[in-house]
Order: C-alpha cells, then structure tokens, then sequence
C-alpha cells in the first residue's frame, strides 16, 4: 500500500510529464510575419522535480520543496545535434540566476531539461549573479557564451545594497556541458549589459555588439547598440566602441535598446533583433524591433522598420516585471524557418515561428519611423491610396472582361 508520501511523488510526477508533453497548438497570424503558440515553451514548473525536491522520507518527511525556482526566462538559442537548444537563465527563489539547458525535437514544444544544470566557472572575481547568455557558434569553431556577470558596487555605501556592477562574462564550450570560463570583457565603459559577439571575423578580430551605459540602470548618456573589435577572445578589450543604432526621442526604444541575439547573416544584410525600451505611467515597457545592416560594413543601418516587431500581449503582459518582451535567443532553420525565443515579464518562455523570406519582406518594405505624427498619417494616406489604386485597375480589368464577353 503507498503511502501519502509515495502518492504525492507520483501525482507531481504525472502532473510534470504531462506538462513537457503537451502539444503547443500555432495560433493563427495577425500581422502576416510571425506565428505565436498557445502555450510558453519553458516555465518554472518545466524544473525538473529532482532539482527542487529531496525525495528521501528520512529527511524530508512533510515533501516541502527544498530549493524553490521563481522564474525562467531569457534563454540563448542553438540547435545542435540535430536538437533545439535553449539555454536558459534560471532564477530561484533566493533570486540568484543561473543556467540550465533544456531541448527540444521540434523547437516548439517538449522542452527537457538535461539532468543538471550548468556549472559555469567563475573568475578570480566571483560573480554574485550571472543572466542572458547568447550563445554564438562561432567561424573559429567554438561556441560562445556571453553573459551579464553582476557584482556588487565596492564603492556603494554599506546601506546601498542595490549598486551593482555589470559587465560581460565570456565562456566557451565544445558540447555545451564542458565550459571553459575567458576573462570579463573590457571597454572603456563604466557598464555594460546585452554584449554579443558577431559570429564571423571582421578583419581578422573578433566582433562584439555592446551596450555603453552610464550606470546599472540607467543608459544615462550612453545607451544605444554599440560596435566594436577585439584582438583576442581569450583576454577580449574592446578600445573604440561606436554606436550603430542610437536611442531616439519619442521611439520604442527612447530610453535603452539593446542587441538581441547575433544577427542572422541572408543575402541582404545581416538581420538584427534588438530590444526597446520606453518610460510610461506605468513603468518601463520593453517590445523586440528589428534592423538590418550592411554585408560588409556592419556599422551601416540599411534598413529599420518603425515601431516594434514584437510586444507583450495578454497573459504575456502579467509576470514578475510586468508589460515586459525580451529576447536574446533564435534559430534559423534549415528549411529559413526561424524560430524567436522570447520571454515574457522577466517570468516564462515563448516561441514565435516565422521564415527568413517574411523576416527580410517585413524590414526592408516596412516604412521606416518619420519620428513625427504627420508622418505616420503620411503612411497611413499612402496605403490607403495605393489599395485605391489597385481597386480601380482591379474595376477596369472586370469591365474589360465583361464587355469582350458580351
């Protein structure tokens, strides 16, 4: 006869398998560039239950969860033998993030998590918190991942306990377990946060996208995506940054944006997903955009369409930092499917499906931001009088086929 104790494992255990195996139904379109799925493809409850339980009677009589998991959110993205790879930024109870791999037979749903989580070597200077790694497969061989790696200001005051420091972790692997941990970036700025490296050389160095900011929080007058070269990956600096897309007044992205994953390379220009940031009544809200620069000068915007791609949307607006969309993981697919990982109020994970075909139709057609009201009524007009127009040729070719028929 089971016990209580024995029947609580087996129901959490039924509950748990279900949950990884439940089908994630495609929604239907709305915008004509992306698919979202009904269901988040990674939560807190996706932990396996060996990670947060100790199943020894003996020493856990009640059950209680031991180690409790808050959120997780903002994971890499790569496929790799064959599988949907999401590196995901796992964050406990005791609000410390770390990583954990979880993978996928078709990107979109049976998400596992391997059997641990991973073991990132730290520096001669531990890192109090580690977060939204991209992980880049990188032209040298190696896969990179770049992280935020946050420490506490030593120049805060004891009763300041929120000053911090964040700058960019590197590390490096060839199976995703085995992780060999680089020296932190450098560059001339005081923060950086959302660091990510370009996958091919430029020049023969190694190619960083940066994000210059004055302090933990705020962009202050840095801000915007940086660009910048580096000898060497082993003790990477970054001596010149220059900012390729700047923030803009009265923009999704006036208060900070931030690059995304890596840029997909297509025969038009490298595709570019980047985050946005703007001040509300309500507090900060953070959409995904896209831009497109150069094949060969990656400094140079060719493309950038208004507004935001992506934006929070029901239950997606509800979660630990609410009216928040984030990314910093996707796949492009053999077939140009390309799959966008993207979290949700800083608590669970999504996928969107488009192609690289709708990718490129949607950012070099899209009509660019005039930054002023008049400007988007232009559009607007502009639309209306080109659908006129193919209503009045569409009215001529039926009265033509109607008289040759009499």
């Amino acid at each position: 006869m089971k016990t209580n104790f024995e029947e609580r494992i087996l129901q959490m255990t039924k509950a748990h398998q279900q949950l990884i195996q439940e089908p994630n139904q495609k929604l239907a379109t709305e915008n004509g560039i992306y698919h979202r799925y009904q269901n988040p493809v990674l939560t807190a409850q996706h932990i396996p239950l060996n990670w947060r339980f100790d199943f020894n009677p003996l020493t856990n009589p009640f059950l209680i969860e031991r180690f409790g998991v808050n959120a997780v959110l903002n994971a890499g993205a790569i496929k790799f033998n064959g599988k949907y790879i999401l590196m995901a930024r796992i964050e406990g109870n005791d609000r410390k993030s770390f990583f954990a791999i979880a993978e996928s037979p078709n990107g979109v749903d049976q998400f596992k998590f391997w059997d641990k989580p991973v073991v990132m070597p730290e520096t001669e200077n531990p890192d109090t918190n580690i977060y939204d790694i991209r992980l880049v497969a990188h032209e040298d061989g190696w896969i990179y991942g770049l992280f935020c790696t946050e420490r506490r200001d030593p120049k805060a005051s004891k009763g300041d306990q929120s000053a911090a420091i964040a700058q960019c972790g590197i590390a490096r692997t060839k199976d995703l377990e085995n992780w060999e941990r680089l020296a932190d970036l450098k560059t001339n700025s005081a923060q950086q946060r959302n660091v990510v490296l370009h996958p091919e050389f430029v020049n023969g160095k190694y190619a960083f996208y940066t994000r210059p900011q004055d302090s933990f929080i705020e962009a202050g007058n840095g801000g915007g995506i940086g660009f910048g070269l580096s000898d060497t990956i082993e003790n990477a600096e970054v001596k010149e940054e220059k900012v390729i897309d700047q923030k803009q007044y009265h923009t999704v992205y006036e208060a900070k944006n931030g690059q995304g994953p890596a840029p997909i390379k297509s025969e038009k220009g490298w595709l570019h997903l980047a985050h946005g940031v703007r001040n509300t009544a309500a507090g900060l809200r953070y959409v995904l955009y896209m831009f497109m620069t150069d094949l060969n000068d990656l400094t140079k915007v060719t493309h950038k369409p208004a507004g935001y791609f992506i934006a929070p949307e029901g239950i997606e607006r509800v979660g630990d930092v609410s009216n928040v969309i984030f990314s910093n993981g996707w796949i492009l697919d053999d077939d140009g499917t390309v799959y966008i990982y993207y979290a949700s109020s800083d608590t669970r994970m999504h996928v969107a499906t488009t192609s690289i075909a709708q990718l490129l139709d949607y950012v070099t057609h899209n009509p660019e931001d005039g930054l002023r009201s008049a400007t988007s009524v232009q559009t607007i007009i502009n639309i209306i009088d080109n659908n006129q127009k193919i209503n009045r040729e569409k009215n001529t070719m039926v009265n033509l086929n109607e008289r040759v028929s009499l």
